[in-house]
């Protein structure tokens, strides 16, 4: 049973960001800081990555634990309410993440996917991993 009335549910999961999370703005901040150029949200680039650099064919996402299903097989037994829902939202998106890897990968792209709380607990890691890429594709274009 849902602890929250359905009018404040659906209050709350409107407020939930699809794009300009706190954790996407605080890697292209550092990112734009650097010097790097991106596009944010690019809708020319199949799944539509949070950063993309067109250039070198480098797609960038940054996923919720959440929705994204982070060790999905042994949290999907954490959600309690409309597990029926959750269940088959969250495993369409793990599926999506998945064709959209393979897609972008096939087109010669290099995908790159971050958790939301590695971007917040390992910026500079994040970071480095991208520039290493950056660098990389200009060394070994394709």
């Amino acid at each position: 049973m849902d602890r929250v009335t359905p009018q404040q549910r659906s209050k709350n999961m409107q407020a939930i960001k699809s794009t300009g999370t706190k954790d996407e703005i605080l890697l292209a901040k550092a990112l734009w800081h650097l010097g790097y150029r991106y596009r944010k949200n690019n809708k020319t680039v199949f799944g539509k990555p949070d950063l993309t650099f067109k250039k070198n064919k480098i797609a960038i996402f940054v996923d919720s634990e959440f929705f994204h299903g982070k060790d999905w097989v042994t949290q999907k037994h954490r959600i309690k309410s409309n597990q029926e829902y959750w269940h088959k939202k969250i495993e369409r998106n793990i599926q999506r993440d998945i064709e959209v890897n393979n897609y972008l990968l096939s087109q010669g792209w290099k995908v790159i996917r971050f958790w939301s709380k590695e971007v917040k607990k390992n910026l500079d890691s994040c970071i480095t991993q991208i520039q290493n890429l950056i660098i990389k594709s200009k060394i070994f274009p394709k």
